[in-house]
């Protein structure tokens, strides 16, 4: 059998005494090794003149010690000493690219075209289920020329697969803390992406009667420089988009219209409304670009 190209591994280092299994006569077939000389040691005391004396009757002679040096010599694999362990990897990098320091995201500079042009910024699309969120954060992420990534609540908050809490079972306890587990998920991951000249566009149904755990959550996760704006179109519309659901996304349309009543308070929350009750997903995300371009000028109160 044919060996790749290269010296085979050195047999690894046990603690003590030596890998186990590993000859020091073993060379790899066809790259006979140098022989090893025995070690230059200091010169041992000269041989007594009384032998020993025999052990007691029943217990085996002792192997006679060699020199510490040689000793330490045929301890491990006999090839060069091996290089120091590096250096612990620190917590703020990831190999050998060194990650910024998560902060508070700063509102972005004014676009010097129309539209958001080629600014760094951080977007928090805000709606109810069905009301097409995640297509078109998706489809405005990659319709810009500059670097920008989707960063989906629901997906992240999936990412836990035993003990997951289904939205179709009712809200508790478990499903509360795992919404808030995913949402600061979220919010590192979208100050990392801005950090690195990357954009980010986020998605979740947040409610306007719980503004400590809705923006006021993303304004801690993320920053003072996060521009919200609110997707509501109108009730025939969200139920339909949510018939045609599948799997645990898909909820009861008790559950749909109760939403949808709590999105409502919106209305006059001073936040951008896109209603696009009437708008393919293409016109809403040039819709939602024009808007966010105007709130980069005159950023909303939230």
């Amino acid at each position: 059998m044919q060996h790749a190209v290269g010296a085979p591994l050195p047999p690894p280092h046990g603690p003590g005494t030596g890998p186990v299994g590993w000859s020091q006569q073993a060379q790899h077939p066809g790259h006979p090794g140098p022989p090893v000389p025995p070690p230059a040691g200091p010169p041992g005391p000269p041989p007594s003149s009384h032998p020993a004396p025999p052990p007691p009757a029943g217990r085996p002679a002792a192997p006679p010690q060699a020199p510490p040096a040689q000793q330490a010599q045929g301890q491990g694999w006999s090839g060069p000493a091996p290089h120091q362990a590096p250096a612990p990897v620190s917590r703020e990098s990831t190999g050998h690219i060194q990650l910024p320091p998560g902060g508070p995201v700063p509102l972005p500079a004014p676009p010097a075209e129309p539209g958001t042009g080629t600014a760094t910024l951080a977007v928090l699309l805000i709606g109810p289920a069905g009301a097409g969120k995640t297509t078109v954060a998706k489809l405005w992420a990659s319709r810009r020329r500059v670097p920008t990534a989707h960063v989906s609540l629901d997906d992240v908050r999936e990412w836990v697969c035993s003990g997951f809490a289904d939205p179709q079972a009712g809200w508790n306890d478990q499903s509360e803390a795992q919404y808030r587990l995913a949402r600061r998920t979220c919010g590192f991951a979208a100050r990392n992406f801005l950090a690195n000249g990357i954009s980010c566009i986020l998605d979740d149904a947040v409610f306007p009667d719980r503004p400590v755990v809705g923006l006021g959550g993303w304004k801690r996760h993320v920053g003072p420089g996060l521009l919200p704006v609110v997707l509501l179109p109108g009730l025939e519309v969200v139920l339909e988009r949510n018939a045609a659901r599948s799997g645990n996304r898909r909820l009861s349309d008790e559950e749909v219209a109760r939403i949808h009543g709590r999105m409502a308070g919106w209305y006059g929350s001073g936040l951008p409304i896109i209603d696009n009750s009437t708008y393919d997903v293409e016109t809403t995300a040039r819709v939602l670009d024009d808007i966010l371009a105007r709130s980069i000028a005159s950023p909303p109160a939230w």
